[in-house]
């Protein structure tokens, strides 16, 4: 999809992670590219969002490593992370409530970007018009909107979403999903997107991988699984072992 992926900029190699001693992933080894969309699929409890965490060094793993742009993540550094140029977008969008529009999205870029802020404002014309507005008056989408485009404001080289779509109607998944496509190919940035809206997410993928009860069961291109409906809903349910496709 769009231009061939870059350079390696994320690397996972065969990691566990999980919570009190007691694994919720295991086994997973991942590379992502710059301009590269790879999509997280699986039920609830997969361990998706524990494989992100551990990702950006939130929680630490058990076993093997992670490398973002060149260097070991280590965890609880997740600050020293994203100044590097990985970001990390939580399942509650991590936004400031009391905050206006206009003053989260200064607070949030780097430096003063015109040709970059129109750019947003073009994919997300909403939030041009609700500059004013206090962040907690925006609605879930509004919302959504403002956490990606703070995000894309700081010049990220990775961006990890969590439940980008949770408790949004599927019309506004459909006007925020293209635009992270768009932004990954325009910005050369390596995305990984956990995402429960199937169809949606493939259409902007390049890769995924389908988790369940903490380990990859499928993955390959996004275009081919999209076109293997039961194999997907083998390896969310489990009705019979899958082996993981070749990417």
């Amino acid at each position: 999809m769009g231009k061939a992926p870059g350079q390696v900029v994320l690397e996972v190699n065969d990691i566990e992670a999980g919570y009190n001693g007691i694994t919720a992933v295991s086994g997973l080894t991942l590379q992502v590219a710059q301009g590269e969309v790879v999509t997280l699929l699986g039920p609830n409890g997969a361990g998706k969002t524990t494989t992100l965490l551990a990702l950006m060094g939130l929680i630490p793993l058990m076993k093997g490593s992670v490398t973002a742009l060149g260097e070991p993540v280590r965890a609880q550094r997740a600050d020293q992370l994203a100044r590097r140029g990985v970001r990390f977008i939580p399942d509650d969008r991590g936004i400031f409530f009391g905050l206006s529009v206009r003053d989260h999205l200064r607070l949030t870029r780097r430096r003063p970007h015109p040709d970059r802020e129109s750019f947003l404002f073009q994919r997300f014309p909403a939030l041009e018009r609700l500059q004013n507005r206090q962040v907690g008056l925006l609605s879930g989408g509004e919302q959504q909107m403002l956490a990606i485009a703070s995000a894309l404001l700081a010049e990220p080289k990775v961006l990890l979403i969590d439940e980008m779509s949770l408790g949004l109607a599927p019309l506004i998944v459909q006007e925020i999903l293209p635009a992270i496509r768009e932004m990954a190919i325009r910005e050369g940035i390596a995305i990984v997107l956990v995402e429960q809206h199937v169809d949606l997410a493939l259409s902007i993928s390049d890769r995924a991988l389908v988790l369940n009860r903490g380990r990859v069961v499928l993955e390959g291109k996004a275009a081919d699984l999209r076109n293997q409906r039961e194999l997907l809903e083998a390896a969310y349910f489990q009705k019979s072992p899958v082996a993981a496709g070749e990417g």
